[in-house]
């Protein structure tokens, strides 16, 4: 029994030494694959466990286990596409094999292969076909990132936004006003709300006006007026209107006239500092051009423009801060408007951020952020099943899937990017030796057991 066995032994020698062949030529052949993972072979003792057995002839062999070493980080290399993505620590990119997510046909994988890349119609996927899953911004700008639910994810698409505006918020104006200035005749009848003695008919001129641009939902630019009169009623006291140019960009309400956004003073300390508690406020509110007719002392857009609700806050200056609106005994002068928004924008490029946020930048300046991708986890990665294409799918032995936003709790995020196999070759040739030794120490044995029992048949001759 003893020689037989040792034929046994020694052919178990051979399967085993090469199965772990099989998986070290797969780890060289792959040296260059983005994202694969190495293939490591594990060799344990096959016993034969008897009362009857010594152990001398206890041993049956040896046989070959593999484990994938998923969660082994590969080296990262730069790359020049914004759409190459690799990840610095724990966690998988989220991808499909149909472009929609949820599909009849499409099948949940998890990879580190981010070499992704717009296909004819934005959607971005990888060199293997696996389209890249993330979370769609919200109407409000948020995302919905929850842990574990599959369904909130849509497939990334770079093509799904063309171009962008933004409305203007806030509106800085930085100026002097005269302190000598004189008053003027006019002032005497002056009346903000009536056509003939206002700054906004023209029936009134202002003793300082500056015309500032804005931008509405659509991009579209819009004039807005403050025009400014000294008052003779009390010191250091001016009278303001702000107003549109053309009137007819917006309908207001009375006791609103000619245009009108907002009437009243501007006040000034003794030592010529806007007095914001005793001056007007000035937070223009627009409503939407569908709105209709506006109430008393409101504006909308005029309807024939189409354009959304809009606040735009004025600022003239805060107390102890520098810039703002003042009364120096000098000339009335705008020294600058800082005013936020921008005209329409087209699509010039997307980049993504450490915290997987896909990002949109626009030929207008305007950034928007339209995707993110969160990156999935398990309690043991290493008990994924692996795919084609270097993916994995879930198995009993990786445990429950968990989604997370880059960065917390997880690996970050790195654009142009990519994640190179985390084979060493040079272990992998190291190992290619000793294999082949084993496999021919495991043909000796066949062979030197052979011969003995050749040995023991020549006996009976």
């Amino acid at each position: 029994m003893s020689l037989y066995s040792a034929l046994t032994i020694g052919v178990a020698g051979l399967r085993a030494n090469s199965s772990a062949l099989s998986g070290i030529s797969n780890n060289i052949a792959n040296i260059n694959t983005v994202g694969y993972k190495r293939t490591r072979s594990d060799f344990s003792s096959l016993v034969t466990s008897s009362a009857n057995i010594s152990n001398l002839d206890a041993g049956a062999g040896v046989s070959a286990g593999s484990q994938r070493l998923i969660s082994e980080q590969g080296q990262l290399q730069s790359s020049s596409s914004t759409t190459d993505l690799g990840i610095a620590g724990s966690g998988f990119f989220v991808v499909g094999t149909a472009v929609q997510n949820g599909a009849a046909n499409d099948a949940l994988r998890f990879t580190r292969a981010g070499n992704f890349a717009p296909d004819e119609q934005g959607f971005l996927k990888n060199a293997a076909g696996y389209y890249l899953r993330g979370w769609a911004a919200q109407a409000n700008g948020s995302f919905s990132n929850n842990a574990s639910d599959i369904t909130a994810l849509s497939t990334v698409n770079i093509a799904s936004i063309s171009g962008a505006s933004q409305p203007t918020s806030t509106m800085q104006f930085n100026g002097n006003l005269k302190a000598s200035q004189a008053v003027s005749a006019a002032e005497a009848t002056y009346a903000a709300t009536v056509s003939t003695t206002n700054m906004a008919s023209g029936g009134v001129t202002p003793d300082f006006v500056r015309t500032v641009q804005v931008f509405d939902s659509q991009g579209g630019v819009r004039n807005v007026n403050l025009a400014f009169l000294k008052s003779s009623a009390a010191a250091n006291t001016w009278h303001v209107e702000v107003y549109a140019s053309p009137a007819s960009d917006v309908a207001i309400g009375a006791p609103l006239v000619d245009g009108q956004l907002a009437t009243g003073n501007v006040v000034f300390d003794a030592n010529g500092k806007f007095d914001a508690a005793a001056s007007m406020p000035l937070n223009l509110a627009f409503g939407a051009s569908s709105a209709g007719a506006p109430a008393a002392g409101a504006v909308n857009w005029a309807a024939g423009l189409g354009i959304a609700a809009q606040t735009i806050n004025i600022s003239l200056g805060t107390a102890g801060a520098s810039g703002g609106l003042t009364q120096f005994d000098s000339t009335s002068v705008l020294d600058s408007s800082i005013v936020d928004g921008t005209i329409f924008g087209t699509l010039t490029g997307v980049d993504v951020d450490a915290q997987g946020f896909v990002i949109a930048s626009f030929s207008n300046g305007v950034t928007q952020k339209i995707y993110q991708v969160p990156l999935a986890t398990f309690i043991n990665p290493n008990g994924l099943n692996a795919e084609d294409g270097d993916a994995f799918s879930l198995a009993q032995n990786s445990g429950s899937l968990n989604l997370k936003a880059a960065g917390n709790g997880v690996g970050k995020v790195a654009s142009k990017t990519l994640e190179g196999s985390n084979v060493d070759l040079a272990e992998e040739f190291t190992n290619l030796i000793t294999v082949q030794r084993a496999y021919s120490a495991s043909s000796k044995i066949i062979t030197t057991a052979d011969e003995m029992l050749d040995e023991l048949i020549r006996i009976k001759r």
